[in-house]
C-alpha cells in the first residue's frame, strides 16, 4: 500500500481495513522515509514498511515475511516496534480525544455554521466558540478550523 491515494491516506485505509479485516497484512511502499509517517502507519496496523528506492529484492523478501506472519523489517529493534503497536493496537482518532461540547462545536462547523450561528445554536458565546475551535485545532495538529473539519472527515 502507497501512502499517498486520492481519497484517503493509505495510512487511514490501512487502519478501516484492519477494522473490517484483522487479519489482513499489509505493506507499506512509499517514498516517505519520515519517521512520523513510519509510526503512524505502524500504529494503523501495517505489517512492514519499505521505502520504494530499496532494492526489488527487498520487497520480495518483505512479502515472503509477511506471508509467513513475520514482520517485513530489517532488524530486531524494527520487530519489537511493529510488535510493540500490535499489541497496543490501532491508535485511536484524534476526534476521539474531542469532549462533547467540542464535538458539537466541529460538527456544526462541518455543517457549514459560522461561530455566531454556533454560539446561538450551543447557547455560548462568540468568544467560547472561538476557545473551542483553537482546542480542537490542537487537540487534532491542525492549524485552523477548516483543516480540523476536512481531517474529521476522513477519519
Amino acid at each position: 500500500m502507497d501512502i499517498k491515494l486520492p481519497r484517503m491516506s493509505g495510512i487511514q485505509c490501512v487502519a478501516e481495513l484492519k477494522k473490517s479485516l484483522p487479519e489482513v497484512q499489509v505493506i507499506m511502499v512509499t517514498v516517505y522515509e519520515d519517521s512520523e509517517r513510519i509510526f503512524k502507519a505502524l500504529k494503523a496496523g501495517a505489517s512492514g514498511y519499505l521505502v520504494k528506492s530499496g532494492p526489488p529484492e527487498q520487497l520480495i523478501a518483505a512479502i515472503r515475511d509477511v506471508f509467513r506472519r513475520r514482520r517485513a523489517h530489517v532488524g530486531h529493534i524494527a520487530r519489537k516496534v511493529v510488535q510493540h503497536f500490535h499489541l497496543i493496537g490501532p491508535a485511536p482518532q484524534e476526534a476521539d480525544n474531542l469532549s462533547p461540547r467540542e464535538q458539537q462545536v466541529i460538527d456544526l462547523l462541518a455543517m457549514g455554521f459560522i461561530y455566531k450561528e454556533i454560539g446561538s445554536k450551543l447557547e455560548i458565546g462568540t468568544e467560547t466558540v472561538r476557545t473551542y475551535v483553537k482546542n480542537i485545532c490542537q487537540k487534532m495538529h491542525v492549524r485552523g478550523r477548516l483543516e480540523a473539519v476536512a481531517k474529521r472527515r476522513l477519519e
